[in-house]
């Protein structure tokens, strides 16, 4: 063969690289393959609630159609399910982490049971935002925020343990506003919780409400419960007369607590991960098969039968809220270390 003949036949191969290797590359193939959604509540609470929901129409959405399922795996507020997506899943696509951003927060405080860094997961978006808001029980005798700020005895919230919303999101309230409760921590999901207010273990507890109202609508509705503070940036509009967290704080310390701690961190409450080095091309395919899922219409109409709301995150932003969190001033970050029990 001529060198001109050899040179000519090299450049035709690589022009069908140029060609082929990015088409293939666009496109992960899960034909056969079975997606596991490690989740890191019990069942019956909202992120099992949400995940479920996900992996009955995500498949569809993938080349091969892959079979979902969800596997729980609760303990110390989803950390568990955290440190085992980035430590122990494979980077084959073939498991998908769903815990509670508030870990993410906790590893970039510094907690030494964070076995990740939050910066090198691979997101393929949330669901919803956070609308944390507390509600207590009739027979703690709270009926308002007033009652609460007055009790003779602190209330007892019930949580699953720092990093989530049940945990962290009353602490930040009690440090900013002096809320007099006491927090008893341990639970594995939200469904737990609720059988030990139900049972009078407890008094109440700081939840999504939107995921409250359709879980806890018997006791909600009965008057058994009530919602006595939003820590939200607006007032949801089916709780227009319930005060805001954040207006109620007295000091511009109080104010930048329930910012940083509880409204910032809203857009990563509900999480979907990969483990770090997942390839690109399954990465770019399974979260475009994320955000296809949410404008999914069975899917949208199971959450309204649910009425549980969707309010999509896409990656970009939740790697900007995450980047976010590694800037803040020593200060703060030292405070919300200690308000919610971080030890370097």
């Amino acid at each position: 063969m001529t060198r001109s003949r050899a040179a000519s036949l090299l450049s035709v191969v690589l022009m069908a690289m140029v060609w082929v290797t990015p088409a293939a590359a666009q496109e992960a193939n899960f034909e056969g393959k079975t997606i596991r959604m490690v989740v890191g509540f019990s069942p019956g609470g909202g992120f099992d609630a949400y995940a479920r929901a996900i992996a009955r129409h995500y498949g569809k959405y993938l080349a091969g159609k892959p079979t979902v399922v969800v596997d729980n795996m609760p303990g110390a507020g989803s950390l568990i399910a955290a440190n085992h997506t980035y430590n122990q899943a494979k980077p084959d696509g073939l498991t998908i982490g769903h815990f509670i951003g508030g870990v993410v927060t906790g590893q970039l405080l510094g907690n030494p049971a964070a076995q990740f860094d939050s910066l090198r997961f691979e997101w393929l978006g949330a669901p919803s935002k956070l609308d944390a808001v507390c509600a207590v029980t009739k027979a703690t005798g709270v009926t308002d925020l007033r009652s609460w700020m007055s009790a003779k005895s602190p209330v007892k919230l019930g949580a699953t343990g720092p990093g989530s919303e049940t945990y962290d999101v009353p602490r930040v309230l009690q440090a900013a506003l002096g809320l007099p409760m006491q927090i008893v921590s341990g639970y594995k999901g939200t469904a737990d919780i609720r059988l030990a207010v139900d049972g009078g273990e407890l008094g109440g507890l700081c939840w999504g409400w939107e995921v409250m109202k359709a879980q806890w609508a018997k006791a909600l509705d009965g008057g058994d419960a009530r919602v006595v503070i939003q820590a939200v940036a607006k007032a949801e509009a089916d709780l227009p007369k319930v005060p805001l967290a954040i207006e109620q704080a007295k000091t511009d310390e109080g104010k930048q607590l329930i910012q940083v701690g509880i409204h910032d961190q809203a857009t990563i409450l509900r999480p979907f991960a990969l483990p770090p080095a997942t390839p690109k091309n399954l990465v770019r395919s399974m979260q475009r098969a994320f955000q296809e899922t949410m404008k999914d219409p069975q899917f949208l109409a199971e959450m309204r039968q649910a009425k549980l709301g969707v309010e999509p995150v896409d990656a970009a932003e939740i790697e900007r809220v995450v980047a976010g969190l590694t800037k803040l001033e020593a200060s703060l970050a030292n405070k919300l270390r200690d308000i919610i029990g971080i030890k370097k």
